[in-house]
C-alpha cells in the first residue's frame, strides 16, 4: 500500500487509555523479560504498525516477543495491573486490522512460538505453537501421508494462531471445513494471565463448546499459546474440473447447482474475467480468457471416487451452461490450476499501485446476482474491481483496485467496499466468511446485528475480559458508533439497501 495512507487509531469504542504512563510499562516488561526482547524505539516500532490491511496503521507504544508461555503470563500480569491494552499478534497477515496496534498499548508477538511440540501419525493430531507457519504442518506431516486441510492462500506464511484468531478457511474449506473444523484443544493465556484450555484431544469435552466460540474471536478473549490440530489423510487421486461460462449469473447457477445435485467437491471457486486475466499473466495457468468467468471444481479420494465424481460434475455443469469444461490431466496440471487462484491476490498488486481486498459471504445461487451489483458499483465509484470467489460456499474476495496517491480514491475504495458488505446482509449472507470483523468492518456490524446482540458480545468478552485490555476497539461496535453510523448512511430517508430496513 501506497505510503501516503494516514495512522489511525480505532477510538470510536473503546476506553480512554491515553493517561498509560509509557516509561512505568517499559520497566514493568523489562523486569520480566529477557534482554533484546523487548522493543520501544520507533524504527524497531514501525514493522508492527498494521497487519496486511495497510491502510489502517497505527505505531504501538511497545513490542514484546516472548520465547515461553510464563514469559507471555508475566507481560499480561503486568499489563492487566497497570491497565495496559494488548494486543497479540501472528504473523501479521491478517486483512481486516485485526492486529492494528493501539497507541497505548503493547504488541505481544508470538513469532518465537514456532516449534511443531508433537505430531502423532497414530492419533492423526500435532500439537504447535501459535506461530508455527500454516503448510509447516502438512510439510511436517507428510511423510507419514497426512496433512493439515484447511489452506488460506497465504498458508505459506500465516501462522496458525492467526488461524485460530480469524477461524480460517481456503480453497478446500467446503468438504474439510474451516479452522474451527479442524482444531481439537486450544490452550492460552487470558488477560489475567491465567491458563485456560478449551476443547481436549477426545472427540467432545464435557460443558459449553467454548473451543468454537474461541475461534474467530479475534484476540479479544484469551492469547493463544497452543494448538492440537487433526491431521487429514492424503487422498490418493485428485483432480480439478475448469469448466468456462459466457455470463456470470450462469456461472453462479451453476455453484448451486452443483451442490443441489449432492455432490461436495473439494474445492469450488469462481474467478471473473478480470481476474483470470490478472492472474494468467502473472501464472500462465492456462485459464480460457474468452470466457466470462471460470469455475475450479476438484474432486479427490480414491481413483475410483475421482472418476466417478468427475462424470457426475461434468454432467451437472454441461446441463448448467458451462461452455468448455477441461479436466486436469496431471498433477502439475492441477496445482497449475490452483496456482492461479492462490495468485489471485499478488496479481491485483501488478495491475494497480494498491488493491482493497474484500470478504463478504452470500446464498449460493445469488452469486450471478452479486457480481452484477459490483459492475454497477465500479461504475458508481469510478474503480475497477476484480473478483474471486470460494464459490461452494458463497464467500467472496472482491478486490477494489484503487492508487492510494490519487487524492479520494482511497474513500471511494472504502465506500465500495462498504456497499458490497452492505448488500452482502441485503441478500441474506454475512459480512465476513474468514477474514474476521477487525476495524474494516466494524461499521457494518451494525447492520449485521441488532443491539441485544452485540450487547450479549460484550457480556461474553466481559466475562473473560473484564477490564476490556485484550485488542479493545474491535469487532464489536457499541451502540454510540451503530448511531453515529446510521446517521452517515441514511439518505433521504432510506437505507443503502431497501432489505436492511428489517434490521
Amino acid at each position: 500500500m501506497a505510503e501516503t495512507m494516514e495512522a489511525v487509531e480505532p477510538g470510536a469504542n473503546e476506553a480512554d487509555f491515553s493517561g498509560v504512563d509509557r516509561a512505568r510499562v517499559i520497566e514493568a516488561l523489562a523486569r520480566v523479560m529477557p534482554p533484546g526482547s523487548l522493543l520501544y524505539d520507533q524504527e524497531d516500532l514501525r514493522p508492527y504498525e498494521c497487519d496486511g490491511l495497510a491502510a489502517y496503521r497505527q505505531v504501538p507504544m511497545v513490542v514484546a516477543l516472548p520465547e515461553t508461555e510464563a514469559q507471555a503470563a508475566e507481560i499480561l500480569k503486568a499489563c492487566s495491573e497497570l491497565r495496559v491494552p494488548v494486543v497479540a499478534r501472528g504473523a501479521g497477515t491478517g486483512l481486516s486490522g485485526g492486529a492494528l496496534p493501539h497507541a497505548h498499548g503493547v504488541v505481544l508477538s508470538l513469532a518465537r512460538f514456532k516449534q511443531i511440540l508433537r505430531l502423532d501419525p497414530v492419533a492423526r493430531l500435532a500439537v504447535v505453537q501459535p506461530g508455527v507457519r500454516n503448510l509447516a504442518i502438512s510439510e511436517a506431516a507428510a511423510r507419514h501421508g497426512l496433512y493439515y486441510a484447511p489452506d488460506p492462500s497465504s498458508q505459506i506464511a500465516c501462522t496458525i494462531g492467526g488461524n485460530v484468531a480469524e477461524n480460517s478457511g481456503g480453497v478446500h474449506c467446503l468438504k474439510y471445513g474451516l479452522t474451527v473444523h479442524n482444531v481439537l484443544r486450544v490452550r492460552g493465556l487470558t488477560m489475567a494471565g491465567e491458563v485456560v484450555e478449551f476443547g481436549s484431544h477426545a472427540l467432545d469435552a464435557p460443558g459449553y463448546d467454548l473451543l468454537a466460540l474461541v475461534h474467530g474471536s479475534e484476540g479479544m478473549l484469551a492469547v493463544v499459546t497452543e494448538v492440537s490440530v487433526k491431521l487429514t489423510p492424503k487422498p490418493q487421486l485428485a483432480q480439478c474440473v475448469m469448466a468456462s461460462f459466457d455470463d456470470v449469473v450462469t456461472a453462479g447457477n451453476a455453484v448451486a447447482a452443483v451442490i443441489a445435485a449432492g455432490i461436495i467437491p473439494a474445492g469450488l471457486e469462481m474467478m471473473d474475467q478480470p481476474a483470470t486475466a490478472a492472474v494468467e499473466q502473472f501464472v500462465h495457468a492456462g485459464y480460457n480468457l474468452e470466457a466470462a468467468a471460470i469455475l475450479l471444481c476438484e474432486s479427490d479420494g480414491t481413483p475410483e471416487e475421482v472418476s466417478e465424481e468427475i462424470e457426475r460434475m461434468r454432467a451437472v455443469l454441461e446441463a448448467s451452461g458451462a461452455s468448455e469444461i477441461r479436466v486436469s490431466r496431471d498433477e502439475a496440471e492441477r496445482l497449475k490450476f490452483w496456482a492461479g487462484r492462490k495468485a489471485a491476490f499478488p496479481a491485483a498488486g501488478r495491475l494497480s499501485a494498491d488493491y482493497y481486498c474484500m470478504d463478504g459471504t452470500i446464498p449460493r445461487k445469488r452469486l450471478g446476482e452479486m457480481l452484477k451489483a459490483i459492475q454497477g458499483m465500479e461504475t458508481k465509484y469510478g474503480l475497477r474491481c476484480i473478483n474471486v470467489f470460494h464459490a461452494g460456499d458463497g464467500n467472496m474476495h472482491p478486490l477494489i483496485l484503487f492508487d492510494a496517491n490519487v487524492s479520494g480514491e482511497l474513500d471511494r475504495a472504502e465506500e465500495f467496499g462498504a456497499d458490497i458488505l452492505e448488500l452482502s446482509v441485503a441478500l441474506g449472507g454475512t459480512i465476513t466468511g474468514e477474514h474476521g470483523v477487525g476495524i474494516e468492518k466494524i461499521n457494518q456490524m451494525c447492520s449485521q446485528f441488532s443491539v441485544a446482540e452485540r450487547t450479549t458480545f460484550f457480556r461474553v468478552k466481559a466475562a473473560f475480559d473484564p477490564d476490556g485490555l485484550l485488542n479493545p476497539g474491535k469487532a464489536i461496535p457499541t451502540l454510540n458508533r451503530c448511531a453515529e453510523y446510521g446517521k452517515l448512511h441514511v439518505k433521504n430517508g432510506q437505507l443503502p439497501h431497501p432489505e436492511l430496513e428489517r434490521f
